[in-house]
């Protein structure tokens, strides 16, 4: 084993789902006040999502989100577009204040790149880079730190689909067995198994929605995962 693919949210990024989702439409709308009510607009974004999540065309996840969006809203969305822009570029800032804190990530990141391990932010592609580089500053790293990361500007699918996790095989020319995928989400980050590669799942920020039965290799809490990173030998 040679690589990490690790998650993002609930897991480089200690954040309580709800509380977050809450904080960024709400300072999202801000920009849009304007042009559409809040109810509808946050309607419109999460029918939007949906598609996105639910593609398996060979397009890119933005081109999808908007081309829904484009159809909901039913008119051009050259001015919608760029407030998202001026959104991610400035207000998605404050949404930082919806998330925790943790010393273990830096540490957990910065073990495995001086051992000499390929590392992988496998964050669900629903954001913009930009937004991702907000969210990896949040966490207390850096874009440099991974050899690899997507977003709904280069992928093509969404977690749960293992198409999203062969995406990434082959842009990173690894196989199944020099990977393990490290995520708080029952569904979405253990199916990565499925593949062949291993699994750690990641307890304290765990979402399991639909109770599904939990098959992974490793499991545990952060100093756990931390223990585990450190007794791995250097490549």
């Amino acid at each position: 084993m040679n690589t990490f693919l690790f998650d993002l949210d609930g897991t480089l990024l200690p954040l309580e789902e709800q509380r977050f989702v809450k904080t960024y439409f709400d300072e999202m709308h801000k920009v849009f006040d304007d042009l559409i009510d809040k109810e509808m607009f946050v309607k419109y974004v999460w029918t939007a999502t949906d598609v996105m999540r639910r593609n398996k065309d060979k397009k890119t996840n933005m081109e999808i989100f908007m081309n829904k969006f484009e159809e909901l809203v039913g008119e051009d969305i050259n001015e919608y577009k760029n407030r998202f822009d001026d959104f991610y570029d400035n207000g998605f800032q404050e949404i930082g204040k919806a998330v925790d804190k943790n010393t273990y990530s830096e540490k957990l990141i910065d073990i495995l790149k001086k051992k000499g391990y390929t590392v992988v932010l496998a964050t669900n592609p629903l954001f913009p880079i930009k937004a991702i580089n907000h969210r990896i500053k949040w966490a207390g790293l850096k874009e440099s730190d991974f050899n690899y990361i997507t977003s709904y500007e280069n992928s093509h699918y969404c977690k749960p689909c293992i198409k999203y996790y062969k995406e990434i095989l082959e842009y990173i020319n690894k196989k199944p067995e020099e990977c393990i995928m490290v995520g708080n989400d029952v569904k979405e980050d253990l199916v990565a198994g499925e593949l062949g590669m291993k699994t750690f799942l990641l307890e304290d920020y765990l979402i399991n929605r639909e109770e599904l039965e939990i098959d992974c290799t490793y499991r545990g809490k952060y100093e756990d995962l931390y223990k585990y990173v450190d007794s791995l030998p250097s490549i």
